[in-house]
């Protein structure tokens, strides 16, 4: 595993794999998006949480081409201290880490794992919102686990219901100067219109990228975040108009600097998700 690729300062699109699944990694990692998470922890059943860890040398490719995770099960339980040697030894890009609810949990796991292994902090408890700032201080980058949340909190999992706390990971991982976090998982796998949905809220509120969890949802996702023709021709108008380095009009509208910054960021974003 010596390819290292930084999905964690760019946007990206994480596809969970079923740590017990073998046979599903190589095709995970071929299937178009920049980063795959092997799971070990909601994905496999308890008794079988020890034998996974054995993954076979052939099931990852040689020269794959997307960062590779491992979500590890949470401190605290029974698995958590071998997760993470595995996770050492295994060499995987990055460890996702659930149920991040302190800067302690973060310190003492970096500290753990080899030099470079970064840290994707998975903010799904009321103690993890608590401290978010903290947290996103001490990861790389967060991610929002929005249906742990919505069961520790015991409120419906809608757009409506997390809106505050989504708004509230966007600004600290801000704050903190890290990369805008990844919103959570959509159970809905065969329906495309429903991760649009949820990805294009996901895009309005400010993330960088969606947890995934089949393959049917890769495209519909990265489309949500694809900027329209309209907003593309608009920031091209921008930049266009800004050449000279003096005020401009764009429609009728003035353009100063954080309307040159947002048109940047369009095209960026155009360009990445190409």
């Amino acid at each position: 595993m010596d390819v290292v690729l930084d999905s964690f300062a760019t946007l990206s699109f994480p596809l969970f794999v079923p740590a017990d699944r073998p046979d599903r990694f190589a095709k995970a990692c071929a299937s178009g998006t920049d980063s795959v998470i092997i799971d070990l922890e909601d994905a496999v059943a308890s008794d079988l949480k020890s034998a996974v860890r054995r993954i076979p040398r052939d099931a990852l490719p040689s020269d794959r081409t997307v960062t590779l995770m491992l979500r590890i099960n949470a401190p605290g339980t029974q698995w958590y201290r071998d997760d993470v040697a595995f996770a050492r030894a295994t060499g995987f890009d990055a460890v996702v880490l659930p149920k991040a609810e302190t800067p302690e949990q973060i310190s003492d796991l970096r500290a753990a794992l080899n030099p470079g292994q970064k840290i994707l902090g998975l903010v799904e408890t009321v103690r993890g919102v608590a401290r978010m700032t903290e947290l996103a201080e001490a990861t790389d980058r967060l991610a929002f686990g929005s249906i742990d949340l919505s069961a520790d909190m015991g409120c419906e999992n809608t757009h409506m219901a997390f809106l505050p706390i989504r708004s509230q990971i966007v600004q600290a991982a801000r704050l903190a100067g890290r990369p805008a976090p990844l919103d959570g998982v959509t159970t809905a796998t065969r329906d495309p219109d429903i991760i649009v949905e949820d990805a294009r809220h996901s895009h309005e509120m400010g993330f960088g990228g969606k947890l995934l969890i089949h393959p049917n949802q890769i495209e519909p996702a990265r489309s949500a975040f694809r900027p329209k023709k309209e907003r593309i021709d608009w920031a091209e108008r921008v930049i266009a108009a800004s050449a000279d380095g003096g005020a401009a009009l764009v429609d009728g509208a003035m353009v100063d600097v954080p309307v040159l910054k947002q048109a940047r960021r369009i095209l960026d974003r155009a360009r990445a998700l190409s």
